[in-house]
């Protein structure tokens, strides 16, 4: 599929993005869910939301889009030095674009603004498993914040609240955590992860493993999202439950490349999760043998579900 290319899905899957917004000190932005969500109650997640075809042109602006609505992050620059967009301004657009009073393209159009469509990294794609009501084929992506303007998330340990036009029933927070952080926070059950997000901290974690941003971190983020791993499409699948558990009683999922799912003998490419309250996991353990850079041997596989 080319890049920005839409491809349409069965109506019972939601074609959906998310983005993985890395600032000057490694920090990623996560947005904390509304326990009283329709998807996704109360886990953090990287700041996403559905395609919208009379938003958006591409998965990439459905990123940028979500992004701006769910975080006040606008990854967007221009041509023009004398653009300049007061922070109330922001604020008021992103209310109205997240209402459907304000078509995106248009706010953009209106104060000389391009989205950085060309920043994003494909980092992946999911399809969610058969069974949960509501299905998702969430394109993720990585990109690198410049000195973007914002209105709400702030860095480190600092939490700001963002009320959001529904009354916060969507995003209750927003804020920049490093991966490790992430990841330790989870393990001591201060927060809650999915495994794609679990799968996203966790490969991205020793990459940014320093508390400045690099050059050669840049690199490293960027070569893997022009590898066989960028495009890999998730398609998870647990074992059937005589076998599908460790002894720890974890539930094994499956991912490509898997021995399981057709790879090489003795190739682990699972995570073995734990389920806790609301059908949200309270520990997942990712077991992967092999180089993602070099060893992803298969094909990326078309999305039949």
């Amino acid at each position: 599929m080319a890049a920005g290319e839409v491809k349409k899905s069965p109506n019972d899957i939601r074609l959906s993005s998310s983005l993985v917004v890395v600032n000057a000190k490694n920090e990623v932005l996560l947005v904390h869910r509304s326990p009283d969500s329709k998807a996704f109650a109360g886990v953090h997640v990287f700041p996403g939301g559905n395609f919208d075809k009379a938003q958006d042109e591409s998965v990439q602006m459905t990123a940028i889009r979500e992004t701006f609505e769910e975080a006040g992050v606008l990854l967007a620059s221009s041509s023009k030095s004398s653009t300049n967009v007061l922070s109330l301004e922001l604020d008021t657009a992103r209310k109205a674009i997240h209402s459907q009073k304000l078509p995106f393209a248009s706010f953009l159009s209106q104060n000389n603004l391009e989205a950085d469509t060309a920043s994003l990294l494909p980092f992946t794609q999911w399809i969610t498993p058969v069974g949960p009501p509501r299905r998702f084929h969430a394109h993720f992506f990585v990109t690198f914040l410049p000195t973007a303007p914002h209105t709400g998330a702030e860095s480190g340990d600092h939490r700001h609240s963002l009320p959001t036009p529904d009354g916060g029933l969507e995003v209750v927070s927003a804020r920049f955590v490093h991966p490790l952080d992430a990841l330790a926070e989870f393990a001591q059950g201060k927060i809650a992860l999915m495994p794609p997000q679990f799968y996203i901290l966790t490969t991205l974690a020793p990459l940014l493993s320093t508390r400045v941003h690099t050059r050669e971190q840049r690199q490293q983020v960027q070569r893997l999202s022009g590898s066989m791993f960028g495009r890999m499409v998730m398609n998870p699948r647990m074992l059937p439950p005589k076998e599908g558990e460790d002894r720890n009683g974890r539930a094994v999922l499956t991912y490509e490349g898997d021995e399981e799912r057709g790879g090489k003998p003795g190739r682990l490419h699972r995570s073995l999760v734990r389920m806790g309250k609301g059908g949200v996991p309270s520990e997942v353990v990712l077991l992967r043998n092999f180089d993602i850079l070099t060893e992803v041997d298969w094909s990326p596989p078309s999305a039949k579900l």
